[in-house]
C-alpha cells in the first residue's frame, strides 16, 4: 500500500495531476524503446560486419521513425521532456548516447540542438532521488503499476520506492 499523497496548495495537486496524464501518455512510449533497444543489441550482436551492422542500425532508424514520427511531434514539450527522461530509466541511457551510439555523434549534437529550442534536453538524466519531478514521475509510475493502469517494465537500475519516499519525506519535515 501506497501512502496518500498530499500537496500544499491546490496549485500543487492540480501540477500533480497534469504531470500524471502526461506521464501516463509517454511511459509506453519509453517502455517500447528499451524493448526496441533490448531486441536491436542482441541482433547486432549476431552480426559480424561493421558495414551490416551500420545497415541494420540504419533501416531500424527508418523504421522507428516512419512509426512513431507523426506521434511524437504531437507531444507537447513537457510530454517530450518527461519522455527524454523516462528513456534514460528504462535503458540506462540518455537519449543522446543513444543517437550518438547508433548513428553518429555528430546526428546526435543536432538533435539535442534542435531539442533545445523547445527547451528539451536529450542529455537529460532521471534522477529521482536528486529532482523532486522525477520522484513525483516515480510516485506516478509506481501508483500506475499497483493500478494496472501502465504495465510494469523494471528501469535499467535500482529504484528502491520506499527509499525514495523516505528521502523526501526526511527532506520536507
Amino acid at each position: 500500500l501506497l501512502k496518500k499523497l498530499e500537496f500544499d496548495t491546490k496549485l500543487d495537486r492540480r501540477r500533480y495531476l497534469i504531470l500524471r496524464r502526461k506521464t501516463r501518455k509517454v511511459y509506453p512510449y519509453a517502455k517500447l524503446a528499451s524493448e526496441r533497444l533490448r531486441v536491436m543489441n542482441e541482433r547486432l550482436e549476431t552480426v559480424e560486419s561493421k558495414s551490416a551492422r551500420r545497415k541494420y542500425t540504419r533501416r531500424m532508424q527508418r523504421y522507428i521513425e516512419e512509426e512513431f514520427s507523426e506521434t511524437l511531434k504531437k507531444f507537447t514539450r513537457t510530454e517530450g521532456q518527461i519522455l527524454v527522461k523516462l528513456i534514460h530509466r528504462q535503458t540506462g541511457y540518455t537519449a543522446f548516447d543513444l543517437v550518438k551510439e547508433l548513428r553518429t555523434g555528430w546526428r546526435a549534437f543536432w538533435y539535442n540542438t534542435t531539442a533545445s529550442m523547445f527547451n528539451i534536453s536529450l542529455k537529460e538524466e532521471y534522477r529521482p532521488f536528486e529532482v523532486k519531478e522525477d520522484y513525483l514521475i516515480e510516485d506516478i509510475l509506481e501508483r500506475s503499476f499497483q493500478s494496472n493502469i501502465l504495465q510494469r517494465q523494471d528501469p535499467a537500475f535500482d529504484i528502491d520506492y520506499l527509499d525514495l519516499t523516505d528521502h523526501w519525506d526526511n527532506i520536507q519535515n
